[in-house]
């Protein structure tokens, strides 16, 4: 059920000085000074930055920022409890792209429109990419977050197995999976794909990742679910396939970290992620394969058209906190979103891009030479493949569940989709 919520009250610059600086006799080039900002985090690659930047933000404002730093599930079951029990405990949250339905239908955070509008010329946002602006944030007019880190996914490979094997760069979702079997060899510890596995939102994401690039989709043309469709039940005969065929022991249960690690160590030759990894496979305190990997658009099926599928993080402000909180808040989104900072934020291995002029500068591109593939994606992005809307938590459970089991041997697709469309027809 939908919660109301207050308003945000518009304070104009000059009273968000007054207000600030009241009483407390510090100087207005330090708005802030004083006011603490509790930011709950996504444990992605830009987490630890945000810590690391955190003084830059109190040395320019005087406010302090307390990241608090959480793996996906206690992040949204943390901060969805904070929301619904009105205990105010975060003032920032890091919004995943499928969570805006959830968010926008319950009032959960600040309607930023009004704020966007205000502040335009100062936020540049002619600079950051309509698709992200859009998918990171907006859901039916209603702007519950501001673009933060956008990802596109990519195919990432090892150019020597490729190159040694006379293969190509597959362009499509049938040369992917023929040439993962082609590559894998046990004997050598090598083996031609990895995926996430496990149970829960992890293999959930990845399969409907594979599932769109193969034609399918989670709902109809009527926006209802439609799991159990001949190409999705086709695709996840597909994932089954691959995994007992090409992929490394035990990655039925692996989640983002573990998918990363296999690749970074040189145990897959193919893997389809974030954008966001990226940085690390050329970091060689971490990956074994700095000089042997290669970066692509993810391939698509033959004949489907050309959409690259993105997502990534927007910065919401909690719908609960007092009107001085939301300013605070508002004024740090705006800092670690201006060109300059989250170009440096990026510099320092963020990996999470909103800006056309972050993907086109040269001193960026320099140090990740994949950016430009991240500027065609960002252009004919699907940000809809996992849909963003209220029952998204839910279905994504549901399927969380029903891939798994299908991976482990437990179920076959079809009787495991049959019964996940039983589950989430019943949402609607």
């Amino acid at each position: 059920m939908a919660r109301i919520k207050g308003n945000l009250k518009i304070l104009s610059t000059a009273c968000l000085l007054a207000v600030a600086t009241a009483g407390t006799g510090q100087a207005e080039d330090k708005p802030l000074e004083g006011v603490t900002l509790n930011l709950a985090s996504m444990n992605d690659q830009f987490s630890t930055v945000l810590v690391e930047m955190a003084p830059a933000f109190k040395e320019a404002t005087g406010a302090d920022i307390n990241v608090d730093i959480l793996d996906y599930g206690s992040l949204l079951t943390k901060t969805t409890a904070d929301f619904v029990g009105d205990t105010a405990g975060y003032d920032l949250i890091t919004m995943d792209i499928v969570w805006a339905g959830q968010y926008a239908q319950n009032d959960f955070t600040v309607d930023l429109t009004d704020l966007i509008k205000r502040d335009q010329a100062e936020l540049e946002t002619d600079d950051i990419y309509p698709k992200l602006m859009d998918a990171l944030g907006n859901y039916k007019g209603k702007q519950v977050a501001y673009p933060f880190a956008g990802y596109a996914n990519v195919l990432a490979y090892r150019k020597d197995l490729f190159e040694a094997a006379g293969l190509g760069v597959p362009k499509t979702m049938e040369e992917l999976v023929e040439d993962a079997y082609k590559l894998t060899d046990p004997s050598k510890n090598q083996y031609g794909f990895v995926a996430n596995g496990q149970k829960g939102p992890a293999v959930a994401q990845d399969w409907m990742q594979y599932n769109s690039e193969m034609g399918g989709s989670i709902l109809d043309a009527d926006g209802k679910p439609a799991l159990n469709s001949e190409a999705n039940v086709k695709s996840l005969e597909v994932y089954r396939d691959l995994f007992k065929k090409a992929a490394p022991p035990g990655a039925a249960d692996y989640d983002w970290g573990g998918r990363e690690e296999s690749f970074r160590q040189g145990i897959a030759a193919t893997m389809q992620t974030w954008s966001v990894g990226a940085p690390g496979y050329y970091d060689p305190s971490i990956s074994k394969i700095v000089d042997k990997v290669g970066l692509a658009l993810a391939p698509r099926g033959a004949g489907l058209p050309e959409l690259y599928g993105i997502g990534g993080w927007g910065m919401a402000i909690n719908a609960d906190i007092s009107d001085k909180q939301k300013e605070a808040a508002w004024t740090f989104i705006k800092w670690i979103t201006s060109p300059a900072v989250h170009k440096e934020f990026n510099m320092k291995g963020a990996g999470s891009y909103i800006r056309k002029s972050e993907v086109a500068d040269p001193e960026l591109n320099a140090k990740y030479p994949f950016l430009p593939l991240l500027d065609t994606a960002f252009e004919k992005g699907d940000g809809d493949y996992r849909p963003r809307i209220p029952e998204y938590p839910e279905i994504q459970d549901i399927l969380g569940t029903a891939v798994n089991s299908v991976l482990v041997g437990d179920e076959d697709p079809q009787a495991a989709l049959d019964k996940a469309q039983k589950a989430a027809a019943k949402l609607f």
